[in-house]
């Protein structure tokens, strides 16, 4: 008998759904390894993440971490970038830094069958890079042609100044970064970053195929590299947030928007309802944002919200680049469906299709051996484990219309929010 092929296949909530916690091996200094075994894949994966010292220099400094990071790979006191670059490539590896407003690091994806061999090439870079002056210097003329274009970007624009609006000019997470800040860059600083602050309360993350024998091996390299313990919080500057920015572009033909406010961190009970809210308010391609904005009305070609954290603050914020003439209506289309959602019950079958959607979405993101360890750092670095995964299929497996309600009230009721338009 054939399937009926005008029917799409039925939906499926999985009954269950396990996961392995990587893991733990203790490293000198106080350190952890976590580890997920991938047996039968022959590609290891290794990162070195440590917390971000960016918070603890001067503001005008601000892009000395970056800098630092980028240019590991731009030679060592035994090998030049260039022989860097083909030892790495003739040895199947990948080699990445790894920068945020919290964390700074390195990556490396190799094949365990070269893993030994390229390990010591790849730890050489945490203690004897040499940031060569001349290599510096091209890359602070590429960053400088990056902020100018970024610059003229609205999008990106908008971006920018939706931190600077929420945090303040004079706060590390609110300020602007112009061409400025790249001249106030020196190789001392650099090489200061790289001894004194870059690898503070650095934690390791390996997937791959590898037995106690290789894993003791690979400890001993650990044991070896330098790190840097923190040694207290720096003082933030009190949040001066601004409750709106335009920056009008006379000659541009569409116009970027934002519109948001703080929200709560994954750790919060609300958190998983509220996710809930956002993704059906704009975080899908069938989300309530979309079908007006862009579907009825056209005056996108998309629209977004999303959840966002930056070191200890989180926040929502909406996105979209529209027609400039329809901005004003785009924004109190916005407002409207917000409340929309925040004080009618949603229909039955917008909640399962909500529901299957989030469901069939959390479980593709553990569709790879590799997906395991990216999903538990995303959580470790929140406080959290994968007994967060848990609970959120428990939850989406049972959430109701009043849940939504619930949520938008509490967290959506108090309009107008931040507002950032940029054309």
């Amino acid at each position: 008998m054939f399937p009926d092929r005008s029917k799409a296949p039925e939906f499926i909530i999985p009954a269950d759904f396990e996961l392995s916690s990587p893991k733990i091996h203790s490293i000198s200094g106080e350190r952890k390894l976590y580890f997920i075994p991938t047996p039968g894949l022959q590609a290891v994966k290794l990162e070195a993440v440590g917390n971000s010292q960016r918070l603890s220099i001067p503001l005008q400094k601000s892009l000395v971490p970056s800098f630092t990071l980028q240019m590991l790979t731009e030679g060592t006191k035994e090998q030049s970038e260039s022989e860097l670059s083909e030892f790495f490539d003739f040895h199947a590896s990948e080699v990445h830094p790894m920068i945020s407003y919290s964390h700074e690091g390195m990556s490396l994806l190799t094949t365990k069958k070269h893993l030994l061999e390229v390990l010591p090439v790849f730890f050489s870079l945490f203690d004897q890079a040499i940031f060569p002056e001349e290599s510096l210097n091209k890359r602070k003329s590429q960053r400088k042609l990056s902020i100018k274009m970024e610059h003229e970007k609205s999008a990106s624009r908008a971006s920018q100044l939706f931190r600077k609006a929420l945090f303040g000019g004079n706060h590390p997470f609110g300020q602007e970064i112009t061409e400025t800040h790249v001249d106030q860059v020196s190789r001392v600083d650099l090489v200061d970053y790289y001894k004194t602050k870059l690898w503070t309360s650095t934690e390791f993350f390996m997937s791959g195929d590898l037995d106690d024998q290789e894993l003791n091996s690979i400890e001993k390299f650990l044991n070896q590299l330098p790190y840097q313990k923190e040694t207290h919080s720096p003082d933030l500057p009190i949040l001066n947030s601004l409750p709106s920015i335009d920056e009008d572009r006379s000659t541009a033909l569409q116009s970027s928007i934002r519109i948001g406010t703080w929200s709560i961190p994954k750790s919060h009970p609300d958190f998983m309802a509220l996710s809930v809210f956002n993704t059906l308010l704009g975080g899908y391609f069938g989300s309530r944002l979309i079908k007006n904005i862009r579907e009825d009305k056209g005056h996108t070609y998309g629209i977004y919200s999303s959840l966002s954290e930056i070191g200890d603050f989180n926040y929502w914020v909406i996105g979209a680049d529209v027609q400039k003439a329809h901005r004003q209506e785009v924004i109190e289309e916005i407002y409207k469906e917000i409340n929309l959602l925040a004080t009618e019950p949603i229909s039955t079958e917008e909640l399962e299709v909500i529901r299957n959607y989030l469901i069939g979405q959390m479980l593709s993101r553990f569709s790879s051996s590799f997906d395991l360890m990216d999903r538990f750092r995303s959580v470790h670095h929140s406080g959290l484990d994968f007994d967060f995964y848990m609970k959120k299929l428990a939850f989406l497996r049972t959430f109701g219309a009043e849940d939504i309600l619930t949520v938008g009230k509490k967290y959506f009721s108090n309009p107008p929010f931040t507002e950032v338009i940029v054309g």
